[in-house]
C-alpha cells in the first residue's frame, strides 16, 4: 500500500520535512518515489504540489493523519482532519473503571454489582 507521509531531514534541533510517496513497508528515512513538497515546521509552511497528491490519491495512496491534517488545514484538500493522538482518559475519583464489557456484550449483571462488597452474615 502507498502512503503519503512525511521523512525528516535537516539538523538535530533544525527539523525539516519532505512529503513523499512511499510504500508503507519501507524505512520512514528510506527510499521514496515522488517528493511531493517540504514541511518547515519553524515557520510553520507547507509547500506540496496539489496536482501529484490527488493523483497519487486517486492511484490509491493514503495519507498519513499528519500529512492529512496539514493539508487540509492549508486547503489543499478537501476534508476532515482526522484525530493524531488518543487523549488518556482520567478516572474521577482514582479508582480503576468498572467493568463495563459485559454490559455491552449482553452479560447479565442483576443482583451483583462490582463495586459493592457482598454483606457480612
Amino acid at each position: 500500500m502507498l502512503k503519503i507521509r512525511l521523512q525528516r531531514i535537516g539538523k538535530k534541533g533544525q527539523a525539516y520535512f519532505r512529503v513523499i510517496v512511499t510504500e508503507h513497508t519501507q524505512k520512514p528515512k528510506g527510499r521514496f518515489l515522488e517528493d511531493l513538497g517540504a514541511y518547515d515546521p519553524h515557520k510553520n509552511t507547507i509547500n506540496a504540489k496539489k496536482e501529484r497528491v490527488e493523483y497519487w490519491m486517486s492511484k490509491g495512496a493514503q495519507l498519513s493523519p499528519t500529512v492529512n491534517n496539514l493539508l487540509v488545514g492549508r486547503e489543499i484538500i478537501k476534508g476532515k482532519k482526522v484525530q493524531v493522538w488518543k487523549a488518556k482518559k482520567k478516572a474521577d475519583d482514582g479508582k480503576a473503571p468498572a467493568k463495563e464489557a459485559t454490559d455491552r456484550e449482553g452479560g447479565s449483571t442483576e443482583g451483583s454489582s462490582p463495586n459493592v462488597a457482598p454483606a457480612a452474615v
